[in-house]
């Protein structure tokens, strides 16, 4: 189970964004997409990157994976591939320090609950 990979926006990207021309589907689509995930979730999308994590780390699956930018919050500034294209692609680095310590004992806390 994941949350993303190289090749998609980040969880929060995917949420928030509506410009982004990567998909086929209308606006509409996208919209009854989104409503569909809040009510899967019970959420109100207020920390939407941390509601996906936690079905991912809840899952049966034997591995989970979570791409740092999900776990950070990043929208799709943060993004590493936009396929079919040629520039712009493989940009975002991590830093430690956008790591926290909040950040870290929420990671830690999910894991832990969930034997991950």
């Amino acid at each position: 189970m994941y949350t993303g990979t190289h090749d998609n926006n980040t969880t929060i990207g995917w949420f928030k964004g509506s410009t982004i021309d990567d998909t086929t589907q209308s606006r509409e689509e996208k919209k009854r997409e989104k409503l569909i995930a809040l009510k899967y979730l019970g959420t109100d999308g207020h920390e939407f990157n941390w509601d996906f994590i936690r079905l991912a780390l809840m899952s049966v699956a034997h591995t989970a994976i979570i791409p740092m930018q999900d776990i950070l919050g990043l929208g799709s500034e943060a993004r590493m591939n936009l396929p079919g294209t040629t520039e712009g692609n493989w940009c975002w680095r991590f830093v430690p320090d956008m790591l926290t310590e909040e950040i870290k004992d929420r990671l830690k806390e999910l894991t832990a609950l969930y034997g991950r």
